[in-house]
This record gives structure tokens, sequence and C-alpha cells, in this order.
């Protein structure tokens, strides 16, 4: 690939994959440093945010691309990513019910 021959749209699409990329690997960073200050393995919450923000990324640089392959993963993904995130949330609200009944 020659670098000087890509047009500005193309540079701006390898910004999105590249940007939806290291979205997506900061989630392991993320991951491990929850882990080491709990000294056991925690999967916290911002973890879900990032899969889901650099799961879209990638998703639309898949399907500016056309890689069906890369499209099927990236929006299984994201189906599993936003459940996570729904059940974190469900559970928030029923703690929050319960303390709320004890008072």
């Amino acid at each position: 690939m020659n670098l000087h021959a890509i047009s500005l749209p193309e540079w701006l699409v390898l910004v999105v994959g590249f940007g939806g990329q290291a979205l997506f690997s900061a989630r392991f960073l993320v991951q491990w440093v929850a882990s080491e200050r709990a000294k056991r393995s925690v999967v916290p919450e911002l973890f879900w945010y990032l899969s889901v923000a650099g799961g879209l990324t990638l998703l639309i640089y898949a399907i500016y691309r056309e890689d069906p392959v890369f499209m099927l993963g990236q929006a299984s993904g994201l189906a599993i990513y936003a459940r996570n995130l729904w059940l974190i949330h469900r559970e928030k609200r029923s703690a929050a019910a319960v303390v709320a009944d004890e008072r």
C-alpha cells in the first residue's frame, strides 16, 4: 500500500478503523488494571462500554470495506456486549430497589 497515494476519504476510513481497534484493545487494559487492583479476575462495566464503542466503530469500518466476515463478527459481538450492559443495569436497578424498600 502506497501511503502517499491514499486519498483523504480513504485516510479518514483508516483513522476510523484504527480508532475502533484502539477502543476495542483498550478494554483489555481496563480489565487487566481492574483485576490487578482487585487481586482477582474482574470484568468492569467500562470493559463492556469500550467493547460496544470499539465493536460499533469496527462494524462501520467493515461495512465500508464490504467485508461480510468482519461484519458478522462485529455485529454478533455487539449483541453480546449490549446484553451484558443490560444485565449490569438490571442488577443495579434491582439493588437500588432493595435499598429503597429497606428505608
